[in-house]
């Protein structure tokens, strides 16, 4: 090759180099190119597919009206929503996040949605410096492991157990209690806040804990036939409560059901039958908009209902206030992770589903529990635990 035609070709190599160099620098993911971002890559990771997906899919749907509803203002920065279906599993989790945090080069992170894929991985989002905010996620003990980019917007389990349990002793002033779960995290963990509730209030408790991948129930139905309990608590998810609920009734069980917010969906109600669901109590750190809600909440509840073509669920506001939190750091000119994570420290707003503030370990500060029962084969708020009062 000639001399003049080599020079030609470094010169072409070194614009390429420049243009590509250019292209990459507009885009932030995890936060390299600091304030010159044009995109900010948050992920959204949850069960999006799985047995328990109607827990998930309202609060991916509320992040991404959010976000959706900001980019229409055309902002300088934008914000790309990436979504990572784990299907709750802890493994899998653990899998995409390796992807979301490396290739995709996400800045931050909507979930995990459960409690189980939220331990598993948030080990790898402190090392990576990725901050992260839960819609969903209440095992209490998730606040306890000293991580600094962690953050959730719906009380714990050590908050909504001992609430749903003060309900359920108020209303129904039961001497025995059933309290049962599956082997799953944040099951385990709901059922015990409930049960150490129950004993402190002086009612006898018995407890009974089945695989997750169980589908008969004969044995737990037998033993909790046997004991005769005035109230039974099953601290999990729909798509095993509904399971549990159909076997229980089927069995002659007909004491009171009640549940936390994993069972908190119309599958509670068509996997155990509206005959067999009927009356059963559910609590949810979630106050979900209605039709007949004013004010913010409504204009909530008529984009989301445009933008999702159905009604707000389970944390659909939730979802859409972690989606805001991010927003505001962005409109702040916060577009890398760890300015991002310094923001949310101090971040303060009035929430769709509640005031969004953090404590320093990442829990909110407002810890609000609302009671919710099945009537007439659908799920009604009954309203805030201290001042609800049961039906029938």
């Amino acid at each position: 090759m000639s001399g003049a035609r080599l020079g030609r070709v470094l010169v072409l190599a070194a614009a390429s180099s420049l243009v590509l160099a250019a292209c990459a620098g507009g885009t932030s993911g995890g936060g390299e190119s600091g304030g010159d971002a044009t995109t900010v890559k948050i992920g959204f990771m949850g069960d999006l597919t799985g047995e328990n997906s109607g827990i998930v899919i309202p609060p991916y749907n509320g992040a991404k009206m959010a976000i959706d509803e900001y980019n229409a203002t055309n902002p300088k920065v934008k914000i790309e929503l990436k979504k990572y279906d784990s299907q709750g599993k802890p493994d899998q989790a653990t899998s995409l996040i390796t992807t979301a945090v490396g290739s995709d080069k996400i800045a931050a992170l909507i979930g995990p949605a459960f409690s189980g894929e939220s331990k598993a991985i948030g080990g790898t989002l402190e090392e990576s410096k990725i901050p992260s905010i839960s819609p969903s996620a209440t095992n209490a003990g998730l606040a306890s492991n000293g991580w600094k980019y962690w953050h959730r917007v719906v009380a714990n389990d050590n908050d909504q157990g001992p609430r749903i349990a003060e309900f359920l002793a108020t209303a129904k002033s039961p001497k025995k209690a059933f309290v049962l779960s599956d082997d799953q995290e944040y099951s385990v963990g709901l059922a015990e806040a409930v049960t150490k509730t129950f004993k402190e209030k002086g009612v006898e408790v018995e407890t009974d804990k089945f695989a997750k991948d169980a589908s008969d129930y004969s044995s737990t139905v037998t033993k909790v036939k046997a004991a005769n309990p005035d109230v039974i608590f099953f601290g999990g998810y729909y798509a095993q409560g509904g399971r549990l609920l159909k076997q229980l009734r089927d069995g002659d069980v007909k004491t009171i059901f009640a549940s936390g917010d994993g069972s908190l969906d119309a599958q509670l109600v068509s996997g155990a039958g509206p005959a067999a669901a009927e009356g059963a109590v559910i609590a949810c750190p979630c106050n979900i908009p209605s039709a007949d809600v004013t004010g913010a909440s409504k204009t909530f509840y008529d984009n989301y209902k445009k933008a999702a073509s159905s009604e707000p669920a389970i944390y659909s506001t939730e979802g859409y206030d972690a989606a805001t939190a991010y927003i505001k750091a962005v409109q702040a000119g916060k577009t890398t992770s760890e300015d991002i994570n310094t923001f949310l420290s101090t971040v303060s707003f009035e929430g769709v589903s509640k005031p969004i503030k953090f404590k320093a370990n990442g829990e909110p500060e407002n810890n609000a529990i609302f009671v919710y029962q099945v009537k007439g084969g659908v799920l009604k708020l009954l309203g805030p635990s201290a001042t609800a009062k049961l039906e029938g």
